[in-house]
């Protein structure tokens, strides 16, 4: 009998995996797609020769996951590469605000009547930022806080909504950015403890950056299963669970799955009735034969670009997808251009760039004209670059990764209590009704992105389990 075996070979299911294996337990690993990777694939969507990220493409939390930096995945291969700006959003003047690794820099980007607040605001946890990532990240009951004094100030800062934080500048450069760091996790602005998403992408930036993956997002995943290997752990693909019995006998069952298919596998029926999931994306892969040609020359040194006009433009577009049902007219736009710094991502003289919008959950319309049409407000002459397209709306991106149910790549809303409490109100939300059974994907604390976390948290609550029985 096995000690433990998990389903879903994404960052999280393969992060439980390790830290299971790391402590000698027995551990096989199941995953229905013919590789792994759940959010963290390479694939040639469009023409021979460009390496697209169907999902996830830039990481600034895995760079800065307290799981991934305790793992030598470097000697599997991972390689960092940090753009000259981890992040830059262009205006219409042709000008733009920029998250750079230099608070100074930064502050600079957006004029001298706001430069002295942001500097306030970041100051104080700039130097606590790998304590506080890990106590931020750890909770809740998975270990107790190394800073709790700086974890409370962050608190303080972080749980009001953002709009709340956006008082502190005057101008709409700096709130326009803040807006835009906001949306990444298709939080409306308003919401609760959206400062803290807002702080800590900007945190990150300045502390470890906001690199791509030499290759592809791809090498994290491969990385983190050729050390599970390393480690005596097995990978079967191609393995699709539709019931516990699908699965060998272990000790444990760790899933890195949705709420809703983890219910259907293991018998729970309604028990995650109430979680609630949320707006989906509309995802457009470009292989280009040149650079985009941004307007602002910032923009073209940055890995990450931003593109809203304003703060209102980009609250416009999150309330649309989020609370009216329906598609916005200007989206605002997530876009990554990994190819300025990793050239073996397109041919000599070619690149690869994504860009996604926002949309109501399980919207089943085409975003294209829309998303290019922005592009062009910042970029003109973008669409005389573009050789192929590959696009994917919500049908298509669940259909990629069962987790992704209607498009919402965050596996669950974020807002409300579910930023924090998910997948239910619980001091134990790694656990299930049944007591050898867990939940360990981004639908559990600390949510949403390539890091981990959630199974790094879930394996320490297994192995003690493990370890009791």
């Amino acid at each position: 009998m096995l000690d433990a075996v998990v389903v879903g070979a994404g960052p999280n299911g393969l992060t439980a995996a390790v830290e299971l294996a790391r402590r000698g337990f027995s551990v096989a690993l199941f995953e229905a797609r013919g590789t792994v990777g759940g959010g963290a694939r390479t694939e040639e969507l469009t023409l021979p020769g460009f390496r697209h990220d169907p999902c996830s493409a830039a990481h600034p939390l895995a760079v800065s996951s307290p799981a991934f930096r305790g793992l030598p995945l470097e000697r599997h291969g991972l390689e960092w590469l940090h753009p000259e700006l981890p992040m830059a959003h262009p205006f219409l003047d042709g000008t733009a605000a920029v998250l750079s690794r230099s608070v100074g820099e930064t502050a600079a980007s957006f004029g001298p009547r706001d430069a002295g607040a942001y500097r306030r605001l970041v100051t104080p946890f700039l130097h606590r930022w790998d304590t506080l990532v890990r106590d931020f990240m750890s909770l809740p009951l998975t270990a107790l806080p190394r800073d709790p004094v700086t974890l409370a100030r962050f608190g303080l800062v972080g749980l009001p909504p953002s709009t709340w934080l956006a008082r502190r500048f005057h101008d709409e450069r700096a709130r326009t950015l803040f807006a835009g760091l906001v949306a990444h996790v298709m939080a409306p602005l308003s919401g609760f403890a959206t400062s803290a998403i807002g702080l800590v992408f900007a945190l990150a930036a300045h502390t470890r950056g906001w690199p791509v993956a030499r290759g592809g997002s791809q090498a994290i995943s491969d990385a983190l299963a050729a050390h599970l290997r390393e480690l005596g752990g097995t990978v079967h693909t191609d393995y699709e669970v539709k019931r516990l019995d699908d699965l060998p006998p272990a000790r444990a069952y760790v899933f890195d799955t949705s709420p809703t298919a983890l219910a259907r596998i293991a018998g729970f029926g309604d028990h995650y009735a109430r979680y609630r999931y949320g707006p989906g994306v509309f995802k457009i892969d470009y292989a280009l034969d040149g650079p985009v040609p941004w307007t602002a020359a910032e923009a073209r040194r940055a890995g990450t670009v931003q593109i809203g006009a304003d703060s209102a433009e980009i609250g416009a577009a999150l309330h649309a997808a989020s609370r009216e049902n329906r598609a916005p007219e200007a989206p605002f736009l997530i876009t990554v251009q990994p190819s300025v710094v990793d050239p073996t991502r397109a041919p000599e003289g070619k690149h690869v760039f994504w860009a996604y919008g926002h949309v109501p959950h399980g919207w089943t319309g085409d975003l294209t004209d829309a998303i290019e049409r922005q592009l062009e407000r910042f970029a003109p002459g973008f669409r005389d670059r573009v050789l192929a397209r590959a696009t994917a709306g919500p049908p298509e991106l669940a259909a990629r990764n069962a987790n992704y149910i209607g498009g919402d790549i965050a596996t669950g809303a974020v807002s409300g209590l579910q930023t924090l409490l998910r997948p239910k109100l619980s001091l134990f939300p790694y656990a299930t009704p049944h007591p050898a059974v867990f939940i360990c994907s981004q639908a559990t604390p600390p949510g949403p992105g390539v890091h981990g976390m959630p199974g790094h948290n879930a394996a320490k609550a297994v192995w003690r389990r493990l370890r009791q029985t």
